[in-house]
């Protein structure tokens, strides 16, 4: 079973207060890119895994999804995106996408966002995904880019000249990775581009758009935080269809 950090206190009431929690889809810089690869949402039945506060459940229910099928591990995100309010279209599950069973060819989209790199097994996932999809659905997620998620001490570091460096080490040792990140011990599972793309591969997918996500000129100047970015890719940004 996946760890459920989540659901410890500490983590959440840290979770709860990142520009995603508060401020919802616009609050994520990789949003927009996000939404660039979607299909146009009205009348198609969605999943999103690792739902969360169910932000994504609501846009597309709100961009006339036929359904939209919430699925989350903790049970305080779950509490939240029902809090947040439902519509007849939409309905929240507990589920652990280490274990996930889903309907075969019942959804033209699966969405998650910052969920896969929580999996263990995710070859598992996707041929999963895949079987649920109908023919020609799509699948579109981000996850942690493996570059941001090996270093054994994630965080940028100076040299000698003080230049900014991302100290990457252990990048082709895949498998879990624990850090210290809104609480103690969250464990996440590293893999290389080349594994992830091939996984995909091996699932039965097509690859339609593979992105190295990195923050636009306009974002930039808005946020000047964002400029150490360009340094090394935080997020990896997939669009695929089975």
């Amino acid at each position: 079973m996946a760890q459920n950090i989540y659901d410890q206190p500490t983590f959440f009431e840290g979770y709860s207060k990142l520009p995603r929690s508060v401020e919802g889809l616009d609050g994520a810089t990789e949003w927009p890119a996000m939404r660039a690869l979607l299909p146009p949402l009205a009348g198609l039945d969605i999943a999103d895994l690792g739902c969360g506060y169910g932000w994504f459940c609501r846009f597309a229910a709100g961009e006339g999804a036929r359904s939209v099928l919430g699925i989350d591990l903790s049970e305080r995100m779950l509490d939240r995106a029902r809090a947040e309010g439902v519509s007849a279209s939409m309905r929240y599950e507990r589920g652990d996408l280490d274990r996930l069973e889903l309907p075969a060819a019942a959804f033209d989209l699966v969405y998650s966002s910052l969920a896969l790199h929580y999996v263990e097994d995710a070859g598992r996932l996707l041929a999963e995904i895949h079987r649920s999809l109908k023919p020609g659905g799509r699948l579109v997620f981000s996850t942690e880019h493996p570059i941001y998620m090996a270093p054994s001490r994630p965080g940028f570091t100076s040299d000698g000249e003080g230049r900014r460096i991302w100290p990457l080490d252990r990048y082709l040792v895949e498998g879990p990775r624990t850090t210290d990140w809104l609480a103690d011990g969250v464990i996440k599972h590293h893999r290389t581009l080349g594994t992830t793309l091939n996984l995909l591969i091996a699932a039965g997918f097509r690859l339609d758009h593979v992105e190295e996500f990195c923050p636009t000129e306009a974002q930039i100047a808005a946020r000047p935080e964002l400029e150490e970015e360009r340094d090394r890719p935080m997020f990896l940004l997939v669009a695929a269809t089975r």
